[in-house]
This record gives structure tokens, C-alpha cells and sequence, in this order.
């Protein structure tokens, strides 16, 4: 069997229909779409136009209300420190979520060097926002709420439109980060009240390199590149042509095709959770069992450090995702050695057993048989991967459990 990709969570290969969808724009319409004056440049103009109104749709948004960037990291920066700016004058105090991607968290230094204070919200075991411990943080200056939509470590969705409906009796703005969602499930930003919302192309099969930010008419949000008045002056640069193109395309493969591959990517889910929980003991998974994104099973498992089993399931063909935060995190640089996830720390799982956790993330092009691969092999590393576990001896001689 060939390799077994199921890390989709971490990005998706790129659709063919969408490569070749961008090839003429690198060479064939090659002029700058701001030559408005030049047939060179009108072609260029008129795909991002259709492309805007692709990615649009896939959120029920309005094209005049989508901008594109360079990544959901920059969405996520222009969001937050652009409504943050625009804002100031009603007050300074911002609040994220534990959970959110660092694109988010790792800007708070920044803003309360410009004079903004920043707090958290809580989450609980599953990843769901306490909405008591939103109700208690949030006071006469907050400006601003950050909240994930759909979280890619824990597959949590999170309930945006009770957020919303809160925070817009106090008059507090809403950001969520819909990179795990926006193309993965139904995504209506009209619904979910959010006035601002992060977009990635390659998470649906789109190119690297290309995001987009909603940004809900009547918005006030302070660029923070400045140059020409590129993206309705919001994003100064000129425009990636074929990445628009592409993410276009795959947004309207992802809106005309959302139904079928949410069906297959539920079922081979259900076989997987099901296949682990019944083959492998001491196993916990983790994130909200219904309220979560489809294709997504994330665990941890007693007795197993989750980098170890990663590597294994490498060996054996399989690419998946770990929660111990040792090669993503690079705050654990500055403490010599892993740090455990701060996603499964904000849902209470204790350090010393987050460095266990795996996530498997599926796609649409993931099969059944590769699920029973996955099932067939994984018994066998975690029984190697405990027998040289000095924690499983001492419980096999004593009976103390890691939890």
C-alpha cells in the first residue's frame, strides 16, 4: 500500500482541476491586474473578481466583503490588530480564547506594547468556550473577542453564534479564525455573526501562500501594510494571481462537493474511532465527540509518548499529527526540551501526559481500506512502544495508571 496521508489538518495536496485552473495566469495572463487600462492587466482583473465571488459564496458572504492575503496567519494578524487599531477609542481591552492558533496568541505581546491589555477565556474537557467565564471577563472596555471556529488539534466546533449573540447586545466586535471550517463543513458568516473571519486556501486543496479575510460591511478595520490601495485598500501588495485563481476554484469544488465529502469522511471517522477504542487499552480521545469537525479522531494514549508513535506510524507509512508541541512550538526552545500542546493543557489533560496525543486527520481522498491499515498496525506499535516504557512496567508491577 502506498502512503497513507492522514494529516489533512496540517494542509491538503492541491486539486488538480486547481493547478490547472492557475497555470495560464503564471504565463499566458501574466499582466498586473491594477493595468486596468491594458488588455494585459483586465484579464488578471476580471479572475480575481471571479474568484472573490467563489470564496464569497462558500461563506454566503458578499464579494465586496472578501479580501485575499498572503495566508490565514496574515488574516488572522490584519483581523486582530486592524480592529484592535480602529477601535482603540472605545477601549483597550481584547480577549482570545485558550485555544486559539498562535497566529492569534503569539500577537498579544505586540498589542500590549501599543498600550492594549489582554486577557483569556476558558475552555472545558471537550474544547467548548465557557461562556460564564466569557461573561465574567468581559467589561465596559473590552473591544474585542477572538474565538476559533473549528479548532484542527481537538476537532472542536466551537458554538460562534451564541458568542455572538452575546457579545453584539455589549457591542463587542468578533473574530474567528475559520481555517478549519470555511470549505470543510457548511459555513454561513451572515448566521454565525462573526465580523470578521479568517479563510485558507490549502486546507481545501487550494495552493500555499494565499488567504483571505471576511470582513462584514460597515467594519472599521486599520490596514497594516500600507502601500498601493491593492484589496479594497485594506491589503496594499500586488495581487497573486494564479493563487487567487486557485483558491477561487477550490472553494467552488469545496461548496458544490461539501455534502458528499462530509458523508464519507463521517463514516470512515466513526470506523476509525470505533476500530481504535475497541483494539487499543488506556486509549482517551480527545475534543467534543459530536461537535466536531468530520475526518478528525485525536487521542492520547496511557503509557506512550505521542513523538515515539509518530515516528512509528512514519515507519510503517502512515502521516499523521502529534499534540506534543516539541517540533511545532518553538517555545519550547526557551525551556530545553517538549512542551505539551496548550490546546490539550486548556482542556485539562495534564503535561506530562499530553506529550501521548495523536491526531489523524482525513480527507476526501482517504479510503476504507486505508482506515483498516491504519487499524491492522496500530496495536502492534503501541504494544512496542509500552513494552519499553519504564511508566507501563511500574504500572504492570504496581497498578498506578498515569491518570
Amino acid at each position: 500500500m502506498d502512503r497513507i496521508y492522514f494529516d489533512n489538518a496540517s494542509t491538503t495536496p492541491i486539486d488538480k482541476r486547481v493547478l490547472d485552473a492557475m497555470l495560464p495566469y503564471f504565463s499566458d495572463f501574466f499582466g498586473n491586474p491594477s493595468s486596468v487600462l491594458i488588455e494585459e492587466g483586465q484579464m488578471p482583473g476580471k479572475a480575481i473578481d471571479e474568484a472573490r465571488e467563489r470564496v464569497a459564496e462558500l461563506i454566503h458572504a458578499e464579494k465586496g466583503e472578501i479580501i485575499f492575503t498572503g495566508s490565514a496567519t496574515e488574516s488572522n494578524n490584519l483581523a486582530i490588530k486592524g480592529l484592535a487599531l480602529a477601535n482603540r477609542s472605545k477601549g483597550r481591552r481584547i480577549i482570545f480564547s485558550d485555544i486559539e492558533h498562535f497566529s492569534i496568541l503569539n500577537q498579544a505581546d505586540f498589542l500590549t506594547d501599543l498600550g492594549f491589555q489582554i486577557d483569556y477565556v476558558k475552555v472545558d474537557g471537550y474544547g467548548i468556550i465557557d461562556m460564564g467565564d466569557l461573561e465574567r471577563k468581559v467589561t465596559e472596555d473590552t473591544i474585542l473577542v477572538a474565538l476559533i471556529h473549528g479548532n484542527l488539534e481537538i476537532g472542536t466546533i466551537e458554538p460562534i453564534e451564541e458568542v455572538a449573540r452575546f457579545l453584539k447586545k455589549r457591542g463587542i466586535l468578533l473574530h474567528s479564525d475559520g481555517t478549519g471550517t470555511c470549505g470543510r463543513i457548511p459555513v454561513d458568516v451572515k448566521e454565525l455573526g462573526v465580523d470578521t473571519m479568517t479563510l485558507s486556501a490549502h486546507q481545501i486543496n487550494g495552493p500555499k501562500g494565499i488567504g483571505a479575510l471576511y470582513i462584514k460591511r460597515g467594519t472599521r478595520l486599520t490596514p497594516i501594510i500600507h502601500g498601493g490601495f491593492q484589496e479594497m485598500g485594506y491589503r496594499a501588495g500586488t495581487e497573486n494571481v494564479p493563487y487567487i485563481v486557485g483558491f477561487g476554484e477550490a472553494a467552488r469544488i469545496a461548496r458544490e462537493e461539501m455534502g458528499e465529502r462530509m458523508a464519507h469522511l463521517t463514516m470512515l471517522s466513526k470506523k476509525l474511532r470505533e476500530g481504535l477504542a475497541s483494539s487499543i487499552e488506556y486509549i482517551h480521545f480527545t475534543g467534543h465527540p459530536e461537535k466536531r469537525l468530520p475526518g478528525h479522531v485525536s487521542f492520547w494514549i496511557e503509557f506512550v509518548e505521542g513523538e515515539s508513535l509518530l515516528l512509528w506510524l512514519n515507519l510503517n507509512g502512515i502521516a499523521s499529527a502529534s499534540g506534543s508541541a516539541c517540533a511545532s512550538n518553538m517555545a519550547a526552545e526557551d525551556e530545553g526540551g517538549l512542551k505539551a500542546s496548550h490546546v490539550l493543557t486548556a482542556i485539562g489533560v495534564p503535561p506530562e501526559i499530553c506529550h501521548g496525543s495523536i491526531t489523524f486527520s482525513l480527507w476526501k481522498d482517504n479510503t476504507v481500506e486505508e482506515v483498516e491499515y491504519v487499524l491492522s498496525v496500530m496495536p502492534g506499535i503501541v504494544k512496542r512502544l509500552r513494552d519499553m516504557s519504564p511508566l507501563y512496567e511500574n504500572y504492570k508491577k504496581t497498578g498506578a495508571r498515569t491518570i
